[in-house]
């Protein structure tokens, strides 16, 4: 027997950041089929109704980059207090020896649960690093975000040049070009789903241009271009990266990935920082999008992203937590918080608004993914929805309910839905039991201290 649609009114919210929707938002199998506006009631019969008076509705939030393997390694003691190059030399190494699969799956499980309850609904992960053993890391991650039911871009990185090519990581953790062509192609027919609402999408991910060769940066684009997915990978996080390509390749990064033919709205890029005029005029008129990842920026001391310079360029700009060792959690809602402060230090405080960084971490962020179906609350807009209250002692006082979001430091929401479904319920996740997870995860990482 089909299991009849039914059609749930979220009525009246506190606040919601939709145009038209002060009486809340009616939701019908997996879409917002209706905003509702103040005093009134929704055009058609619902069969269910949720007060939503006690909740503040945003779009499910969506994460554009992140390590969750990293999650392992939060607070390293050997890792602390340094800047990206050094940070990467002490960690490298541990993560080539202790990243097996059992721990790559709660290091997955423990982020994609940290995220969802921050109010993310997608979320992306730019996995890399590839030991003996941990040759299905898609498979792994498309298996514990199907669990969760969550959204999930599965990002297939690759590194092909290691320590005894010039570059960073440990020869036990990359693949050949080869190696990584053929399981690109393998994710891809597996796992890439192009339709609308799809639970699944893959991008192809080289670590940074840097760390592959240059057939593979141009044929992963052509095998990105066949399969119509999209390509991501880190540019112009620190000075040392900038350098770092003058001195091998003769040029700034934006000319090497132009060289590559990586300079399309395919593209969208994980921190963007140390661009200059010129480079933002280019990225913006081929469309490239950056992900603006502010907590690891400021943990690395690596710089300011130029978010106003890009998006009026026409860069799309997104919102990432980043990988747990330099962000030390994966909580997309404090990462908006953080978007705001940064980026008032870079610009001023009237420039940037509380809707500023919750569109980067809505709108901005379903761009960079090439995403129309989530993001905004709209009709025929999926049903991806998180809901927060102001119950906590630091919101007492706040007169604008979506402004206190940012400024007062949401930090956990009360119900997240995607699809349709509720998947957060009076703050914890409906298919996790939190508390084992935090002891599994916690025996797993021990290992990782092994080091010291």
């Amino acid at each position: 027997m089909v299991k009849p649609v039914m059609r749930l009114w979220i009525k009246n919210p506190l606040a919601i950041l939709a145009e038209g929707a002060a009486g809340g938002v009616v939701v019908e199998g997996v879409r917002i089929v209706e905003c509702v506006p103040g005093d009134s009631e929704p055009r058609s019969p619902v069969d269910e109704t949720f007060d939503a008076s006690r909740h503040v509705v945003l779009p499910g939030l969506i994460n554009t980059h992140h390590h969750m393997f990293q999650t392992l390694t939060r607070a390293h003691p050997a890792a602390i207090n340094k800047e990206l190059f050094p940070w990467l030399k002490v960690l490298y190494p541990i993560w080539a020896r202790h990243v097996k699969p059992e721990a790559f799956r709660l290091a997955t499980r423990l982020a994609l649960t940290e995220l969802l309850m921050s109010g993310c609904t997608t979320v992306s992960d730019h996995h890399y690093l590839y030991p003996v053993g941990l040759e299905d890391a898609m498979d792994v991650q498309a298996d514990e975000a199907g669990r969760l039911g969550i959204r999930m871009t599965l990002n297939r990185g690759s590194m092909s040049l290691s320590q005894k090519d010039g570059g960073l990581p440990p020869d036990s953790i990359v693949q050949d070009d080869d190696t990584i062509l053929a399981d690109c192609e393998r994710v891809l027919n597996l796992y890439h789903d192009r339709s609308e609402g799809a639970m699944l999408q893959v991008a192809l991910a080289p670590c940074a241009p840097f760390t592959v060769t240059k057939n593979l940066m141009r044929e992963t684009m052509a095998l990105a271009h066949h399969h119509d997915c999209t390509c991501h990978t880190h540019l112009g996080e620190t000075h040392d990266e900038n350098d770092y390509c003058e001195a091998h390749f003769g040029c700034r990064p934006v000319d090497y990935l132009d060289e590559l033919g990586w300079m399309n709205d395919r593209v969208w890029l994980a921190h963007g920082i140390h661009f200059n005029d010129a480079e933002v005029k280019r990225l913006g008129e081929h469309g490239v999008g950056i992900c603006h990842c502010p907590t690891s920026n400021m943990v690395l001391a690596s710089g300011h992203c130029r978010t106003k310079e890009l998006e009026a360029a026409g860069a799309p700009v997104g919102l990432g937590v980043d990988g747990s060792a330099s962000n030390d959690n994966s909580n997309l809602i404090e990462g908006v918080r953080h978007a705001l402060m940064i980026n008032r230090l870079t610009y001023d405080a009237a420039s940037i608004t509380h809707f500023d960084a919750l569109r980067w971490a809505t709108e901005g962020s379903a761009k960079c993914l090439r995403r129309d179906d989530i993001g905004m609350i709209a009709p025929g807009k999926q049903a991806d929805l998180a809901l927060f209250t102001l119950d906590e002692l630091r919101f007492s006082g706040a007169g604008d309910p979506l402004a206190a979001l940012v400024l007062c430091g949401a930090h956990s929401a009360d119900r997240v839905m995607v699809a349709g479904d509720w998947k957060v319920v009076d703050a914890l996740p409906v298919n996790v039991d939190v508390e084992r997870l935090r002891y599994e995860h916690g025996a797993a990482a021990k290992a990782f201290l092994e080091a010291l």
